[in-house]
């Protein structure tokens, strides 16, 4: 056994805790998690069935941890995890699941069988079976700071053209704001727009805000790739940022993995409760309408349907605020079938959009969304997630759909009130 070998079958050894060896305890094979997977319901291919992508795992689990497989394991009778195991299962485990949480929700026996999946990349980051692109992401995560490669130089190319065209202040470093803004990779780079649609917003509502010069970037490749340690740094350079400048809140933007890292995985994390809250835009949205601090006028007269980010809406219960929202600025809203927690993937979650060999497979998954929003008979769709709208664009324009996506956040800032100059 090679030392590589040994490292991941150790971190396989070490991430089987209670609840995964209760999930497999009480698998009862019924297969209705392939049914709830994109990337089987689209292929018909049984390798793509959910609970067999975690087999490697499996094995060790009833090997290392139960009387007969450990009996088993001392007579010859079952064969040990190989590395070429491993690199067969690579494809499985990080190309065709996204870690959308549609199969856990499905389960009868209320298996999370996302939870394992997450923990079987840890085991296999370790034994060197992740895929090359997400290696570099995460390489320029932690040397970088983005997994982009964006420094803080394009940030602040994009702070001057928000206040060359809004002329409202973007302001950096300012202790004792209400809300310290994160940002992913793609909003800084693609859709630059949010930036200036959150500018528009907080001045209206009053809200005081910030950016940090060293914590800009909220995409965390390290949850991702299934590196429990970089993850931890990613999530730690936030915490220490939001500390030292006192804030009230942490405010995760339209990105999904991002508000899993820092809401739900970043205090384990870091192994203590942080001193903030964290609150998806959208939640912080929601209650700036509530509180009456968001004006708008006039609704969007084109059919609208919304698609729920997997990690915001399924996995982080952010389902109700979206449609609050849109209500008061859409005059023809349409839900798509499966929608809100059992709403399908756009196929790139997880890091999948990030890994170039998977991209066939992820345009063939792509299907099933086609099929929704054109049951909707929309050409306009919205979401808040920055990952979703660049798979969902792609699988448009492969399709030869006549669609336009938009975040909720810069839909939202188009129907403000604008404030009248004396």
């Amino acid at each position: 056994m090679s030392a590589t070998l040994a490292k991941g079958i150790s971190a396989f050894k070490e991430v089987i805790d209670a609840p995964i060896a209760s999930f497999f305890s009480s698998c009862v094979h019924c297969g209705l998690c392939a049914e709830a997977c994109l990337f089987y319901t689209e292929t018909s291919e049984a390798k793509y069935t959910p609970i067999h992508k975690l087999e490697p795992l499996r094995r060790i689990w009833k090997q290392e941890y139960t009387l007969l497989g450990m009996l088993g394991k001392m007579l010859g009778l079952s064969k040990p995890v190989t590395d070429a195991e491993l690199a067969e299962w690579e494809p499985l485990v990080y190309d065709s699941c996204t870690l959308c949480g549609r199969c856990s929700m499905v389960c009868p026996v209320g298996n999370d069988i996302t939870y394992m999946i997450r923990k079987m990349r840890e085991g296999m980051a370790a034994s060197g079976h992740a895929p090359e692109d997400m290696i570099a992401a995460t390489t320029r995560a932690i040397n970088i700071g983005s997994p982009m490669g964006v420094k803080w130089p394009a940030v602040q190319a994009q702070i001057r053209h928000v206040q060359a065209d809004t002329g409202i202040d973007v302001p950096v470093e300012r202790e004792g704001a209400d809300y310290l803004v994160v940002m992913s990779s793609m909003e800084i780079i693609n859709f630059p727009e949010y930036l200036s649609a959150l500018s528009r917003i907080f001045k209206q509502a009053g809200v005081s805000w910030t950016l940090a010069q060293d914590a800009f970037e909220a995409t965390n490749s390290g949850i991702q790739i299934g590196a429990s340690d970089l993850a931890r740094e990613i999530v730690s350079r936030i915490v220490v940022a939001a500390e030292r400048l006192k804030v009230k809140c942490v405010i995760s933007p339209e990105c999904g993995h991002a508000f899993t890292a820092l809401r739900w995985e970043g205090p384990n994390l870091m192994g203590r409760p942080y001193g903030f809250e964290v609150k998806h835009i959208l939640e912080v949205l929601d209650e700036l309408q509530k509180a009456g601090k968001l004006k708008t006028s006039g609704k969007d007269k084109r059919p609208l349907t919304y698609h729920d980010p997997c990690q915001i809406a399924r996995r982080g219960g952010v389902v109700e605020q979206p449609r609050r929202l849109l209500s008061e600025i859409a005059a023809d809203f349409r839900e798509m079938s499966d929608a809100g927690v059992m709403n399908w993937c756009c196929g790139g979650g997880g890091g999948v959009s990030a890994i170039t060999r998977a991209e066939p497979l992820r345009l063939q998954a792509f299907k099933i969304k086609k099929r929704q929003i054109e049951a909707t008979g929309v050409q306009t769709l919205i979401t808040a997630c920055a990952n979703c709208r660049i798979v969902l664009e792609e699988g448009i324009e492969h399709n030869h759909m006549k669609v336009e996506v938009i975040g909720l956040t810069e839909l939202l800032a188009q129907y403000l009130v604008e404030e009248s100059t004396p």
